[in-house]
């Protein structure tokens, strides 16, 4: 990732070299690669994560962390963060959204008009690239980036999936048009550009192959470890039937989808974001994510960043195993490392195949996954080549992370480091590890109200806790608003 442009506000405070090699530039050679472990699973971090100086980090001077926010956006995002904190309200809103009364013209219209004025304009980013161009500039403005998203879900079919594609390959081209450094990341859904089933199949496959390695798949290419000895194995029943030939032609065409988004992206000096989801598929994901990154991924800088769900049990293992096999292969490897967003589906599913959830029994132990695989990849990009975007709405994760940052030498907005959270949550945590210098990157869909609606009606679903507990953000909202009003300033 290219270096932003460092807001005023922040000069006097970096400590640190802030130069940026640019990505895949002729000039630049990839670094020496650490020595690979013998043992086929890498140690744990040797040194324990400590909260960062005081000094460093200010998440309670709302005047300071609010101050960029217009007193009109101010009392919106204070009011939706209100509001999806009541779990009774969210839920006659997913209901209501959902049922047959969207189909009643005048009232669909109606509806879908209140959705655009609150929490889509408090969660996205625009109905289009221009409103969306416009968005990323605000948020550059403040002092953080945009990771744009062309909010679609899955797709079924491959009209769809070129349907998709397109819209992902005017995202690169607006990301292109913004100041440089303004936007971090394009973000990719695999389930977008291809279909469903096949990726279902493909996953059910790569699970099989895993159980027995004699199982030949003649489409399978390069790729890093996929599961883990700890992996749930679970939604693979019996031995699969091979891809059809109908099903090998939309593998082919799903390929070469991504492969030229991937070098519209080389192109363009982007980084490419891979968004993790269901485990039913995510195995063909990261079969997506890891061979196109063995192609792509040509200097110290990364292009194809792959997601890690730390929720799950075996997220600490695989990502360990991913990262050895791209230190052998001498491939600088990206990962996203996020909490996860599909619980409640993920644990129904694996209730009704007899098996034990694949996430974290308690929370405690998802923080600690999340935080110790934080503390892994900070000390892997420290001391070689890769880069780590850390995904999180924890004030205490930001703090750890933070402080290991400083431990191993990163420094402050560093091109390695990337820390992120959704559009409309979280601000404080954002603006608090920006105004310490760090780079923080906002992720940010867009797209019409109605092709975005599913995607908010899943965040609505999947985050209702984190929602519900945004009441540090809301507190602070409450002060900072009351102090403009003492104030007079509007």
């Amino acid at each position: 990732m290219a270096t932003r442009v460092i807001p005023p506000r922040i000069l006097g405070k970096l400590r640190y070299n802030t130069a940026s090699k640019p990505l895949n530039s002729a000039n630049s050679s990839l670094s020496p690669t650490l020595s690979p472990s013998p043992s086929p699973v890498l140690p744990p971090p040797t040194s324990v994560l400590r909260p960062a100086a005081a000094d460093d980090l200010n998440f309670n001077d709302h005047h300071k962390l609010f101050s960029h926010l217009p007193t009109s956006d101010l009392l919106r995002s204070a009011a939706v963060l209100h509001a999806t904190a009541v779990d009774p309200l969210v839920d006659f809103g997913t209901w209501l959204l959902r049922s047959n009364l969207m189909n009643v013209n005048g009232l669909r219209e109606i509806l879908l008009a209140s959705v655009r004025h609150s929490f889509y304009n408090h969660f996205c980013a625009g109905e289009d690239a221009p409103a969306a161009a416009k968005s990323i500039r605000a948020l550059n403005s403040a002092g953080l980036r945009g990771m744009l998203v062309y909010s679609v879900e899955d797709a079924l079919d491959n009209h769809a999936c070129d349907r998709n594609f397109h819209g992902f390959l005017r995202t690169v081209d607006v990301s292109r048009s913004l100041p440089p450094s303004s936007v971090s990341f394009v973000i990719v859904k695999i389930t977008a550009i291809c279909p469903m089933s096949l990726l279902e199949r493909m996953s059910d496959l790569l699970r099989w192959q895993h159980k027995d390695p004699s199982l030949s798949l003649p489409w399978k290419q390069d790729c890093f470890p996929i599961f883990s000895e700890s992996s749930p194995l679970y939604h693979t029943t019996k031995r699969p039937e091979p891809l059809t030939p109908e099903e090998e032609k939309d593998l082919e065409l799903a390929t070469q989808r991504f492969f030229e988004l991937c070098q519209k992206c080389v192109q363009a000096n982007m980084p490419l974001m891979v968004d993790a989801e269901h485990t039913s598929v995510q195995p063909a994901i990261d079969y997506f994510t890891y061979s196109s990154a063995i192609l792509h991924n040509k200097t110290e800088n990364p292009i194809v960043f792959g997601t890690m769900q730390t929720y799950l049990k075996d997220a600490k293992e695989r990502l360990m195993l991913a990262v050895e096999a791209a230190e052998k292969m001498g491939i600088p490897m990206g990962f996203k490392l996020v909490r996860g967003a599909y619980m409640s589906s993920e644990s129904k599913l694996a209730e009704s195949l007899g098996h034990s959830s694949p996430i974290h029994d308690t929370i405690e132990d998802t923080h600690k996954c999340f935080n110790d695989c934080s503390s892994f990849m900070l000390e892997k990009i420290a001391n070689g080549p890769g880069g780590v975007v850390l995904a999180t709405h924890n004030i205490e994760s930001g703090k750890l992370a933070a402080a290991k940052a400083h431990e191993v030498g990163i420094g402050k907005v560093n091109h390695k480091l990337e820390f992120a959270q959704l559009h409309g949550m979280s601000d404080a945590l954002s603006f608090g590890l920006s105004n310490a210098g760090f780079q923080v990157s906002k992720y940010m869909p867009f797209g019409p109200v109605e092709t975005v609606m599913p995607y908010l009606l899943r965040r609505a679903e999947e985050n209702r806790g984190m929602l519900a507990a945004s009441g540090f953000d809301r507190q602070l909202m409450r002060k900072e608003l009351g102090r403009r009003l003492k104030a007079a300033v509007f």
